[in-house]
């Protein structure tokens, strides 16, 4: 089973020397990928908490900055349950985004099997396409994207509203208006705006919220996901205007 220290690194013993060194461990990178990250015990999980909220490790007592940018991409089974361990509402909150892919489309589906083998040697010969350095540059850029008063009114509104739906038990946390606000201003950032406005707020809403949303039992018996509460809180919160 992977343990804490098989993700963070540890302290080891050199005999030769008789003092002990850090060995780093793989959350020492730029982009960590957590696959399947449901079958990780409770105490596996929680060694990411400090790296993913203050980009930092604790080993041993010694803290160790991450290089930025850091970020975490993990995946889990939704199905299979044997095994498992559903990530705490703490660990979830420090996800930006929550992407449900799905199955291809049938005409996907079938394009991906007519260019399995390009898709293979695809993957042997991936080279970088930016640099370290341009993502920390552009992620720079996209936090001076300005943001009206009437957009922070607009974000305060629609996770206050999750909390209020019938359907919800848990709704979003003040982060959840962090990550709104974020992703917001990457979304003006890409879209070669100086300003945020509603539409980019509505764009990220759904995948910044789902994850966060914990919904009443008798409303997940009847069909009713986060996603749908989310569409819902945006036809009723009133978009400003310009």
């Amino acid at each position: 089973d992977l343990l804490p220290a098989d993700i963070i690194g540890t302290m080891v013993f050199n005999p030769k020397t008789g003092e002990f060194s850090v060995r780093k461990g793989p959350i020492f990178t730029n982009i960590l990928l957590a696959d399947e990250i449901n079958r990780a015990s409770p105490r596996t999980q929680s060694a990411l908490l400090e790296a993913m909220q203050e980009r930092q490790v604790t080993i041993e007592g010694r803290t160790f900055r991450l290089e930025e940018p850091f970020m975490v991409v993990a995946t889990q089974n939704p199905i299979e349950m044997e095994g498992t361990f559903p990530l705490p509402e703490a660990q979830l909150d420090r996800f930006l985004v929550k992407i449900e892919t799905g199955y291809p489309s049938t005409r996907g589906f079938k394009e991906m099997l007519k260019r399995i083998d390009e898709i293979d040697r695809a993957v042997e010969e991936l080279t970088p396409v930016i640099s370290r350095e341009e993502v920390v540059k552009a992620s720079e850029e996209a936090r001076s994207v300005r943001v009206d008063d009437s957009i922070y009114d607009y974000i305060v509104a629609i996770v206050e509203a999750t909390r209020e739906h019938p359907a919800v038990r848990l709704g979003g946390s003040p982060r959840a208006g962090i990550a709104i606000l974020r992703l917001a201003r990457a979304w003006a950032y890409l879209e070669g705006r100086s300003y945020v406005i509603p539409d980019d707020v509505k764009a990220v809403a759904v995948p910044a919220l789902i994850h966060r949303i914990i919904l009443k039992p008798e409303y997940e018996v009847e069909g009713v996901t986060p996603a749908r509460v989310v569409n819902e809180v945006l036809e009723k919160v009133p978009v400003p205007k310009p």
